[in-house]
Order: structure tokens, then C-alpha cells, then sequence
């Protein structure tokens, strides 16, 4: 390593212990949302034509990720791993990308780990392995003391919406209720009851690596009254103190939820 190196990493370590200390005591987001691009742009910058080692390099980020929300007392994360829209993704990398999510979710419900998993998204979309891990993890860990993670797979933010909106009505169906008797007593909060994310607080946070500045169809009902963070780093380089400077800047900023 490099003199210059280890200048600059000792340097960061100072700025992340102030970044620590200036958060004590701070407001922190019950949930975090994280979209996790860059992870083949990140690849291709080191000059790797095989995407998939950006897809793996990101995926072992994930455990750091969920340790930090750990320690700041995060409650709920939802990690944006794969889109509807991914799935138009030539087959060799989607097949390599969903091994790759396949091993998370078993790695993170495995022994030690005190996360709750649940999987989020249109199950009929993915290949029956893949949710047959899914469910599995989810199972294992249903019991488990620590804190929600979220694993948005096959997720698209119009089609939860649908999805709701789809179940609330076969709900109603089966009741016997009549469609003008549902108009007549539809609540916003009937349509989240039946969101993937039911039970669960909305989104508070949402990050965004790569310098991408779009929500890209992430949980478009649940963060309606969020703050987004965005940062130019690539997933892959996801550091601990870009989380807290996300954490920063979300305890600066004064929400009134339209108030």
C-alpha cells in the first residue's frame, strides 16, 4: 500500500469517527431503502468484462450495509437487488446475477445472523429455485430478533401497487362487499395493508449509489414523505462513511410531512 494510501485512509477514518460522534443522539430513519446500482459500471472500471464479478463484489458489501443499520438502530432495510426491468438482462449475466442473490439470502439467514428476511416482488416472474430460496430464508428466519431486511427481487414499484390494489379487491370479493359499497368506504391506509411492505413503517431514507438520480420505480407508495441521498460512489466502493454522511444528512433536514 502506498504512502499517499494510507494517508488518505487514515484520513477517512478520522472524518468517519466525527461523523459518529456528530450522530449521537441524532433522529434515525426507522427504514432504509437502498438502491444498489453500479456494480457493472464499477467492473468495467477496473477492466472486467465479466459483469458478474461487479454483481459479486457488490453482494459481499451487503453484510457491512446491514452491520452499520445495526449499529445506527436501524429497523427495517429494503435492498433493491433486481427489477422487473432487470429481467430483460442478457441470460448469462441474469442467470449469474440470480445465483448471486440466491447466496445472499441464504448467507444472511445463516447461523449467527439475527436478521429477519423477507422477500419482496412478483414471485411468478422468477425461476422457481430462486423462490423456493426466497421462501426458505424467510421461514428460517421469521423468528428472529433482529431487524427486517427486505430482499426486493422481481420488484417493480407499479406493479406492488397493482398487486394491492388487486388483493384489496379479491378481499372485498369474498366479504360479499359490493363495489359501490368499496368506493364508498376506500381509505388510502386499506391499500397499504396490503402492500408487499404491510406492517412495516414506511420508507424514511432512500440511497442511491453510482450518480444516478432517479427512484427507478423503488417503493413509489412508501416513500412518499421520504428523503433520498444521493452519492456518485459505486456500490462495489460503498463505504461506512458514505453511510454516515447518508445518516447525516437525513438527521439535517426537517421533515413536516407537507405540515
Amino acid at each position: 500500500m502506498g504512502v499517499r494510501r494510507r494517508v488518505r485512509d487514515a484520513l477517512t477514518h478520522v472524518y468517519e469517527r466525527r461523523l459518529a460522534r456528530a450522530l449521537v443522539g441524532a433522529d434515525v430513519p426507522r427504514h432504509v431503502g437502498v438502491i444498489m446500482d453500479g456494480n457493472r459500471r464499477w467492473a468495467r472500471s477496473i477492466g472486467l468484462e465479466d459483469v458478474a464479478h461487479g454483481h459479486r463484489r457488490g453482494a459481499s458489501k451487503i453484510v457491512d450495509l446491514l452491520g452499520w443499520c445495526d449499529d445506527a438502530g436501524v429497523q427495517v432495510v429494503t435492498l433493491f437487488m433486481l427489477s422487473t426491468d432487470n429481467l430483460r438482462r442478457p441470460e448469462p449475466e441474469l442467470s449469474a446475477l440470480l445465483t448471486i442473490i440466491e447466496d445472499v439470502a441464504v448467507d444472511l439467514a445463516g447461523p449467527g445472523r439475527r436478521w429477519k428476511i423477507r422477500s419482496m416482488g412478483a414471485s411468478e416472474v422468477l425461476p422457481p429455485e430462486t423462490v423456493a430460496v426466497l421462501k426458505q430464508v424467510e421461514e428460517e428466519t421469521r423468528d428472529r430478533p433482529g431487524a427486517t431486511v427486505n430482499l426486493a427481487v422481481g420488484y417493480g414499484g407499479r406493479r406492488e401497487i397493482a398487486d394491492a390494489v388487486r388483493s384489496l379487491l379479491a378481499e372485498h370479493a369474498a366479504r360479499g362487499t359490493s363495489l359501490d359499497d368499496l368506493v364508498e368506504a376506500l381509505e388510502v391506509e386499506h391499500i397499504a395493508e396490503h402492500l408487499y411492505t404491510r406492517g412495516q413503517p414506511d420508507c424514511d431514507l432512500v440511497i442511491r449509489t453510482s450518480g444516478e438520480q432517479r427512484m427507478s420505480g423503488f417503493l413509489l407508495w412508501q416513500t412518499a414523505n421520504a428523503e433520498f441521498h444521493f452519492t456518485d460512489v459505486y456500490w462495489p466502493d460503498f463505504r461506512r462513511v458514505d453511510f454516515l454522511r447518508a445518516l447525516r444528512d437525513y438527521s439535517a433536514r426537517h421533515r413536516r410531512f407537507g405540515g
